[in-house]
């Protein structure tokens, strides 16, 4: 009886007894109310609900806690592959290891990142290690933050002589492969054994790798890691470099291998170069290879598994300051007073490079003889220096070179010669110590560079470095072809070493030069290299690795993992209020025409595909939208007869089943400005014109220029042109919108995007009322970046209901059923209740009636104990995989490996449509209680329905 009457008093209880599944509604109002047992039975089981909810998020809160408290006890750690390690291990005849250091420009350059990351550098040893010293030298390369990669030496030969020495160098250096040499059994072995080398780096990785590490991956030799690095952990942050020149696209293009290769580097975040034009060449070679997206410094290869590729420019450089110091040591300072005297005040033209046929030695000696022939007085008063060191002697072609530069150092001092002054050539065909090194730049009154290719060639930096106290300075000759031309070019002589009479004209000049002229060249060049520095080089190249990881994760999360089929499947059938789907059709429920076909191509439905449509469209409770970008013509072609709700033009106008009058979606607002659109409309028609293949597509309410037919490089570098146009144009004081999609462009009005279009289609054409009751939202799309606001849309029309029902259950202590208000009431007002008659309730003994402000006794022994985490301990892994939640279930779903913001991800248009058959097949097997409820009736229905599982997954 006490139960009886306190409905009679308090808004909140009637409410609470209205949400319970046990309350039967009679058709004159009353109601029998449930028995006692039952309301302390779902009163316990909302208070259990709550705590199980309270302790997930306190549990999730403090994994998050743990993790940030982990990554905050160690420092970022950089994973260096090269090919080699910076210490070589030998063994002696004593059977005991030693480890050496390898000196080399890589080494010193990283050096100084050490301050601010752990570093470990993995490589190959340098030689084939036994099976039992492999334990012993791994750990003791450890201990110097090092891992070795074990190679046998057959892969090496095929690996590292073979294809990256034989077939990727010469080819990065622009020298093409002998006529009678194309693929043959060789060079296919010598790949194979490139990829397994590249395998073996990958595993090695994979050994010291830790969430959230860099991976900084070097040079032409590991140009697969990146990809089979990716498949192995998706979410590393991978970084390239090629310190060798990136040959142009149709040198490039000559490579068999060449599809295997870019894919390799395309699966990177960030791919470094030296110059801007060798990244030019590998966004060429990246256009005419694949039909990805390219700008002028990205790469849009999530297509292709790989992910948003950024592509800069980091010139490397030198420690300027180790050679200034070493000029200040003893040792120095005697040898160039040893030096001087030596060559008796003759000037000292000095060429320093690796005996190589890239480095131009051979012209180098032409030119100067040609020098000589001109000016036959200079023979006595200068001195080429020129020292080679051996590089590869074991090579026949470098045998060949070597024998080559020989000959032409004979002819020219045998020609040049004189019994005074001696020979005007000194050949070296050996290495050099640093302290030596030092000396001889400093001496040198010239330096003579004629590479004839060369990723940047740091020797020219070198010599600017030591004569920054020398009075005058040096001149340094600088070939074009090396990569220093475009950081050192105004501060040198640049010379095309092709062109032996200008490069001897060049050495005239130099040595003629005036001091005040020496003097504005020197200065240029040493504030450059001062500048960019070693250190410099790699803090820029690593906070660009950071910038393109987080401007990757800023784009999207992360790629959507494929749709869980058979969970969409079971919450499509437990549905049982209100379902809406929402279906692109081009990408999703049709392909896309392919890059070579005619744009006239007509898109249409499979027979099976639209019956299957028909069925969920008419399905009880179901509302079908369909959408595109594209013209309503194209819409009214393809989904002709179909009873659904469709939605052209970027869901700017839509139309009902069986109407042919379409409807504006735009606000009011947006209409009346629209002095944009005549200025638009000329520059898309000018830039039309101007790109064959191209065309507009003039919609009601917006214009796309579109160039999908366009050649890609010369479609994109087009489309750049258009947006500056536009930016710069009609849209300066504009509040229209500007969407660049893919191979579109395209201006709107503000407050037009997709979001916006189907919010007010669903609220037009279902309300409110109808919106609050949807359980189960499906929504596929293809869509530009800046309409993917559609996926969050979807969820928050669930999260909305969501945080309803659990508001409605807190305040009026419901059971977990998440059952929401009555379309037909308000908070706090339930609309058409009454005083229930009947018999009360049975009453068990010392039962107490619930409070009038009713607050969960769950709730308030949370907050209460909010910080007794004992209880949450304990229930903690039975929470984790529990799946009643209040609300519904809401699936978004994006076409393609890329990122998105969807939640899930489905392959192809052909999955799509198999989903929606397998739906429609299971519409005839939908629970009977998902007839539409009669507002007498829809409280009780509609608790009764949704007593079974609750779907809320995201």
């Amino acid at each position: 009886a006490r139960s009886c009457l306190i409905p009679c008093t308090s808004r909140c209880f009637l409410h609470y007894l209205c949400s319970f599944p046990h309350t039967a509604m009679l058709q004159n109002g009353s109601a029998v109310l449930p028995a006692a047992k039952h309301l302390f039975k779902d009163s316990h089981v909302v208070q259990e609900q709550i705590k199980r909810k309270q302790a997930k998020q306190d549990f999730e809160q403090q994994q998050l806690q743990e993790l940030a408290a982990k990554h905050a006890k160690r420092r970022q750690k950089i994973l260096v592959v090269a090919n080699r390690l910076p210490t070589k291990p030998s063994k002696d005849k004593d059977g005991n290891w030693t480890f050496a250091q390898c000196a080399g420009g890589l080494v010193s350059c990283l050096g100084g990142i050490k301050n601010n990351f752990d570093m470990v550098w993995l490589g190959w040893p340098g030689c084939e290690i036994a099976p039992e010293d492999k334990e012993f030298v791994t750990n003791s390369a450890m201990q110097q933050n090092c891992y070795p990669v074990f190679l046998s030496n057959a892969i090496i030969e095929g690996y590292y002589n073979g294809f990256a020495n034989n077939v990727l160098w010469p080819l990065f250096h622009y020298i093409m492969p002998p006529f009678d040499k194309g693929v043959n059994e060789c060079s296919t072995d010598q790949f194979e054994a490139y990829k397994k080398a590249n395998e073996a780096f990958t595993e090695a990785i994979l050994q010291v790798y830790e969430d959230d590490d860099y991976v900084w991956v070097h040079d032409y030799h590991l140009m697969l890691v990146p990809k089979y690095l990716r498949e192995a952990k998706p979410d590393c942050n991978i970084g390239w470099f090629c310190h060798t020149p990136f040959p142009s696209a149709e040198i490039y293009r000559t490579l068999p291998w060449r599809q295997e290769i870019v894919e390799g580097l395309l699966h990177a975040n960030l791919l470094g170069f030296h110059v801007y034009d060798y990244l030019r060449h590998f966004l060429s070679s990246c256009m005419q290879l694949t039909s990805l997206e390219i700008s002028a410094h990205s790469v849009d290869a999530t297509s292709i598994g790989g992910c948003y590729v950024n592509c800069a420019t980091v010139p490397v450089g030198i420690s300027p300051q180790d050679f200034l110091d070493a000029l200040e040591t003893t040792e120095v300072q005697q040898n160039i007073e040893r030096l001087r005297t030596q060559y008796g005040g003759r000037k000292v033209i000095l060429g320093i490079d690796r005996l190589d046929y890239m480095k131009g030695i051979p012209h180098k000696l032409n030119a100067f003889g040609c020098f000589l022939e001109k000016h036959p007085d200079w023979a006595t008063k200068c001195v080429l220096v020129q020292l080679a060191v051996p590089s590869r002697r074991e090579v026949p072609e470098y045998q060949r070179l070597q024998r080559q530069v020989h000959e032409l150092v004979g002819q020219v001092c045998g020609r040049h010669s004189s019994v005074e002054s001696g020979a005007p050539v000194i050949y070296m065909d050996q290495s050099m110590s640093f302290y030596d090194l030092v000396a001889l730049y400093q001496v040198a009154d010239v330096a003579l560079i004629t590479s004839l290719r060369d990723g940047m060639n740091l020797v020219s930096y070198e010599y600017v470095a030591c004569h920054h106290k020398r009075d005058p300075p040096g001149v340094l000759i600088l070939s074009e072809f090396a990569g220093a031309a475009q950081s050192l070019g105004a501060g040198s002589i640049r010379v095309n070493p092709w062109n032996l009479q200008e490069t001897a004209d060049a050495i005239y000049d130099a040595l003629e030069m005036p001091n005040e002229e020496r003097n504005a060249l020197h200065k240029y060049a040493f504030e450059y290299i001062s500048q960019h520095t070693a250190q410099k080089w790699a803090e820029t190249f690593l906070q660009s690795l950071q910038d393109a990881c987080s401007e990757f994760m800023e784009i999207a999360a992360e790629v959507p993992p494929l749709l869980p089929y058979e969970d969409l499947l079971a919450d499509w059938s437990e549905s049982t209020r209100r379902r809406l789907i929402i279906i692109d059709l081009l990408d999703c429920l049709a392909p896309v025409k392919h890059r070579d076909r005619h744009r006239t191509q007509r898109t249409q439905l499979p027979k099976d595909l639209r019956i299957c449509l028909e069925t969920l469209a008419t399905a009880p409770n179901t509302t079908v939208v369909i959408t595109t970008d594209k013209p309503r013509a194209m819409l009214e072609n393809v989904c002709w007869g179909l009873p659904v709700l469709q939605a052209a033009e970027g869901c700017t106008v839509f139309r009902r089943p069986g109407e042919t009058q379409w409807h504006p979606l735009l606000a009011e607002d947006s209409q009346d400005s629209r002095e944009w659109v005549d200025a638009v409309e000329a520059i898309f028609n000018y830039f039309r014109d101007r790109t064959p293949g191209s065309y507009i597509e003039k919609q009601e309410h917006q214009f796309r220029w579109c160039w999908d037919n366009v050649q890609l490089n010369f479609g994109a570098a087009q489309a750049r042109e258009v947006l500056i146009h536009l930016w710069a144009g009609p849209l300066v004081n504009s509040e229209a919108e500007v969407v660049v999609g893919e191979k579109w462009i395209a201006v709107r009005p503000h407050a037009c995007s997709r979001r916006e279009g189907l919010e007010r289609l669903l609220n037009l054409e279902l309300g409110e009322e109808e919106l609050q009751r949807l359980d189960f939202v499906l929504c596929f799309a293809v869509v530009s970046h800046r309409d993917e606001d559609v996926f969050e849309w979807c969820r928050n029309l669930i999260e909305d209901q969501l945080f309803s029902d659990s508001e409605d259950s807190l305040s009026s202590g419901s059971s977990s059923s998440g059952v929401s208000r009555t379309p037909n009431s308000t908070a706090g007002e339930p609309e058409g209740l009454c005083t229930p008659t009947g018999a009360p309730p049975e009453v068990a003994e010392g039962e107490e009636p619930p409070a009038y402000d009713w607050v969960p006794e769950a709730l308030q022994e949370h907050l209460r104990n909010l910080d007794a985490n004992e209880e949450a301990d304990k229930r903690q892994n039975s929470l984790l995989d529990a799946d009643e939640r209040f609300g519904g279930a809401c699936y978004t779903l994006s076409l393609g490996m890329k990122k998105s913001k969807a939640q899930h991800a489905l392959l192809h248009p052909y999955h799509v449509q198999n989903l929606l058959r397998a739906m429609a097949a299971r519409v005839s097997r939908t629970p009977a209680n998902a007839v539409p409820p009669s507002s007498t009736t829809a409280p009780a229905v509609a608790a009764s329905a949704a007593v079974g599982k609750v779907a809320g997954r995201k």
